[in-house]
């Protein structure tokens, strides 16, 4: 059974989300949604980031870790009604404060346990426990075609949900989660300019390997990178993370980067003396922007703000002879590194420090004049 919902990003399937909590908080409308999508995908920061949207408090429930009876609660016999009555789980909300209870592995999670996951799709309730106002309740799970173990959900289940199917896209990954979550800048530039690697699942099936890249694992080699300094060590950590022919390519970007990236050391020179500490690969370039983007704060914003500005004339300001640097996109990169930057100060609340710059009044200066601005 294909899935005839729109194929979204993980930032558009956030937006859906947080709308979809704008609308039950105003209007007392309450849906309930359902993210498909290949494992390692995203899913769960998506849950994650919404829980933070709510500002209240993820209820993780793993489908496929749990039988009836966890979700129903025990049985006990009232003696005063005689009657049996439930025990409420823990696992479900029942404050009234705001929550995300998020199903994940819906569509791996054994069929019997799915004519009690219906009452809490449609009527918010298990038997006798009901889920409070301010919940918003998210599924999530692989299909048959993801190599995952998963089983075709059921029109009863299906005709419940508001349906989105997840896929990886770079920039959205890049922007949305890798830079907030200060993945490593190497784990960044590799994949800004080798986006077709940031998710291989389907083409590791083609070719029968079991490690494939995703998302997620792409974070557990931000995790090496950060933590790892043996270089060997790094690389079998990284090529069981990610795939060893991956791995080889990441390595020689890493290489290439750790020896021409000095990002802290940059900030610290004067504006002329860090001409001649820009990288000359795009690899680099993409590093030193990302690395810049981490370091971020208050006390070098200005020297950072200069950075970026000067990548965009680098070419000219180094008297590039041999011509190598205006074969990269200068313009380009030094755009995308500024507007994140500028988002990164304004979230940190340095309006006036970024409106008083110099180089960020040139910056819309050359953006009016283009018709940009």
């Amino acid at each position: 059974m294909s899935i005839n919902a729109m194929t979204v990003t993980a930032g558009d399937a956030l937006l859906v989300l947080k709308n979809g909590w704008d609308v039950q908080k105003s209007h007392g409308i309450k849906m309930s949604y359902m993210m498909h999508g290949r494992p390692g995908i995203g899913k769960t920061q998506v849950a994650e980031s919404l829980a933070r949207h709510v500002e209240g408090r993820l209820y993780d429930i793993r489908l496929t870790q749990i039988d009836t009876s966890d979700l129903r609660g025990l049985p006990y016999y009232n003696h005063e009604t005689k009657t049996t009555q439930w025990y409420r789980p823990e696992d479900l909300p029942e404050s009234q404060e705001p929550a995300v209870l998020f199903l994940d592995e819906i569509t791996s999670a054994s069929p019997f346990l799915q004519p009690t996951v219906y009452g809490l799709l449609q009527e918010r309730r298990v038997g006798m426990h009901k889920i409070p106002k301010n919940v918003i309740i998210l599924a999530a799970g692989n299909t048959v075609d993801d190599g995952a173990v998963a089983y075709e959900m059921g029109t009863a289940i299906a005709d419940r949900l508001v349906h989105m199917y997840v896929a990886a896209d770079a920039d959205d990954w890049i922007n949305g989660y890798a830079i907030p979550n200060k993945l490593h800048a190497t784990v960044i530039a590799f994949i800004k300019t080798r986006p077709d690697l940031l998710e291989t699942t389907q083409e590791s099936m083609k070719k029968g390997d079991m490690i494939s890249a995703t998302p997620r694992s792409w974070e557990r080699v931000s995790q090496i990178m950060h933590t790892v300094k043996d270089r060997r060590v790094r690389s079998i950590m990284i090529a069981g993370t990610i795939g060893e022919a991956i791995m080889a390519d990441f390595m020689l970007v890493a290489d290439d980067i750790a020896a021409t990236v000095q990002v802290t050391e940059m900030v610290k020179k004067s504006r002329k003396d860090r001409i001649a500490m820009y990288p000359s690969s795009l690899h680099g370039l993409n590093a030193m922007v990302f690395g810049l983007l981490a370091l971020a704060k208050e006390e070098n914003a200005n020297e950072i703000i200069e950075i970026m500005m000067d990548l965009g004339r680098l070419s000219d300001l180094r008297k590039d002879d041999v011509g190598e640097l205006r074969k990269l996109p200068l313009a380009e990169l030094s755009t995308h590194g500024f507007e994140c930057l500028l988002g990164k100060l304004m979230e940190l609340g340095l309006h006036k420090l970024v409106l008083n710059n110099p180089d960020y009044q040139d910056y819309t200066e050359s953006r009016k004049s283009l018709g940009l601005a």
